[in-house]
């Protein structure tokens, strides 16, 4: 009975819309009718800019974090002898979580994709992980400068790593790993799209580079 209400508290922590509550109270605009449309922190990166974009990826990020960290309040699950009900039930947590984030019920059931709330939960389940996933985010955002691509990558990463390189043994973070994969592909088809299309919009972070090559290129 207590996981099930931690669980509600889970989903309605990750339902705090962010990027929707910022772009109203600071902007009178709602984000999700400029952009993309989505209530997330790529989009708030694009539309209100890096200021309140980086601002609502840690928010979003906390609420992962702090949701999934829930278990602490039911002492049955601290100790070592009960870390696999402890995974379980942290991944339950988070997956409510991301889930509140995706459809938030503070918004009309219309939120973002679950990114930043995805690797709040991954930081708080498995923090090595997390911060190699991180690594492969913004390696590919500095090659690329496409948050939608970095994301995707990232979630790829992070099956790969559960899977494969660290060989996670719990079953149900396995599962997890596969689901956070095709999820993050699956929510980002449009972005797919875009990207083949070649219309997928760039963040401006590394202005300073592309400014600097267009000054180093040789004329023909």
């Amino acid at each position: 009975m207590n996981e099930f209400l931690f669980i509600i508290l889970a989903y309605l922590i990750g339902s705090i819309p962010t990027s929707i509550w910022v772009s109203k109270r600071f902007f009178n605009i709602d984000i999700r009718e400029y952009g993309s449309g989505n209530a997330g922190a790529t989009n708030t990166y694009r539309v209100l800019g890096p200021k309140w974009g980086t601002f609502v990826m840690i928010i979003d990020m906390l609420k992962g974090v702090v949701a999934t960290s829930l278990y602490i309040f039911l002492p049955s699950y601290l100790g070592i002898s009960n870390e696999w009900d402890r995974t379980n039930l942290m991944i339950g947590l988070g997956l409510a979580a991301v889930v509140g984030h995706i459809f938030p019920i503070w918004a009309n059931f219309k939120g973002g994709k679950g990114v930043a709330t995805l690797f709040g939960m991954a930081v708080a389940i498995q923090p090595l992980v997390a911060v190699c996933c991180i690594a492969v985010f913004l390696f590919v955002l500095y090659l690329t400068r496409f948050v939608s691509l970095s994301s995707i990558l990232a979630g790829v990463a992070f099956m790969v790593f559960i899977l494969f390189i660290f060989n996670e043994e719990t079953t149900l973070y396995r599962v997890f790993a596969v689901m956070v994969a095709l999820m993050v592909i699956l929510t980002h088809q449009k972005n797919i799209g875009r990207i083949i299309k070649g219309t997928e919009g760039k963040v401006p972070i590394l202005k300073f580079r592309d400014n600097r090559k267009k000054r180093n290129r040789k004329p023909f």
